[in-house]
């Protein structure tokens, strides 16, 4: 057994058994736990397959950001998972038939899944070799894709100063900083020089 195949299959075991536990685990912050365990192990499996820049996003993006911005949710919140238990298995057999038709929908196409033997061959970008995946990546969307790469960043900036304002709620007790009053100060405004003659007080 060689090196990347013994570590394929230590990192496709944990994997499997961390979403596993991910789903059975009763307690929200142990299945946020198992889910960061899960990704790392599959950002393992996409660096033996030399899709780097897939591996640094899933610890980047998915354990950095999403999976911990979960935990904080759920630690901060302190949900009380107990009551929304309370009315579930009357939907048991909702989710019981879902299951089985999303189940064999993934078995029929995992039985009629076929690989094209001249599917590399019609690629629109041929794989060059002594480019890694990185590189590659980041010269395809920096130069073909370069407009649509700028236009997505766009939009997302404006969903997110969307979010921002829509969420954004104005106290009216609360003292805010005007910066166009400040800049529009003028001395004499604010400031009274008193000339006080020797001897004398206010």
């Amino acid at each position: 057994m060689t090196l990347p195949l013994f570590f394929f299959y230590v990192f496709s075991t944990i994997l499997v058994a961390s979403a596993f536990m991910v789903i059975s685990a009763r307690n929200p912050v142990h299945a946020v736990l198992f889910l960061i365990l899960a990704f790392v192990n599959a950002a393992g499996l996409f660096m033996l397959a030399g899709a780097e820049f897939l591996a640094l996003i899933l610890i980047v993006v998915y354990v950095g950001a999403v999976a911990v911005l979960f935990l904080f949710v759920v630690m901060m919140l302190d949900v009380d998972f107990a009551q929304l238990r309370q009315g579930l298995l009357q939907y048991a057999p909702i989710g019981v038939v879902v299951g089985v038709v999303l189940l064999l929908e993934l078995l029929l196409v995992a039985g009629s899944f076929l690989v094209s033997p001249d599917a590399t061959s019609t690629a629109v970008l041929p794989i060059n070799g002594a480019v890694d995946n990185t590189r590659a990546l980041g010269q395809v969307l920096y130069t073909r894709y370069v407009f649509l790469f700028q236009g997505a960043a766009a939009v997302l900036l404006v969903a997110m100063i969307g979010a921002i304002v829509l969420t954004l709620r104005h106290k009216p007790s609360v003292k805010r900083q005007d910066a166009a009053t400040q800049i529009g100060r003028r001395a004499a405004d604010t400031l009274e020089i008193v000339k006080v003659k020797s001897g004398q007080g206010l």
